[in-house]
């Protein structure tokens, strides 16, 4: 698997995986009718590092690292994963977090956390603990989930 920075020939292949996942709207608290420009400009900004995961050619996964906060909370960053679904048991997203971690620890941060995490989303939520996180919060009923109704959010940490 080779992860590396997005190219600008990659636009259509990381739509194909975040824009189901955002219609779906069941991991993400982005508008589930996002625009794909949106959607892209969102995923691909400034204030982001962006890379994708590729197996034989075929990117099947994408995640982007940022400073969580500025100021005094800039040593903490934050990430965001999607897969595609064929993806799904083929350790994308474990290559892309241990990918994160080490350009995390190149790029200085001291810590790694996600700030909402579905509680409904039990397969990254059992990934993100294998991996050393804690839920070091939880928000109840944060989410409106689209099939499971209001659901809570969890706050996950882990010390680089």
């Amino acid at each position: 698997m080779l992860i590396r920075p997005v190219q600008a020939g990659d636009h259509d292949a990381i739509w194909s995986i975040i824009g189901p996942t955002i219609r779906a709207g069941e991991t993400y608290t982005l508008d589930r009718d996002l625009s794909r420009d949106a959607a892209l400009s969102y995923w691909l900004g400034s204030d982001k590092e962006t890379f994708v995961a590729e197996v034989e050619g075929r990117i099947l996964g994408t995640y982007y690292l940022r400073a969580n906060q500025g100021g005094g909370g800039r040593h903490v960053c934050n990430c965001g994963y999607m897969t595609a679904p064929e993806a799904a048991g083929r350790g994308v997203a474990r290559a892309m977090h241990d990918h994160s971690l080490a350009r995390a620890r190149q790029r200085g941060f001291r810590a790694m956390q996600f700030n909402f995490v579905v509680s409904t989303n039990e397969r990254a939520v059992r990934l993100w603990q294998s991996l050393g996180f804690e839920t070091v919060g939880r928000l109840p009923r944060a989410f409106d989930h689209p099939v499971e109704g209001m659901v809570d959010a969890l706050v996950m940490y882990r010390d680089l």
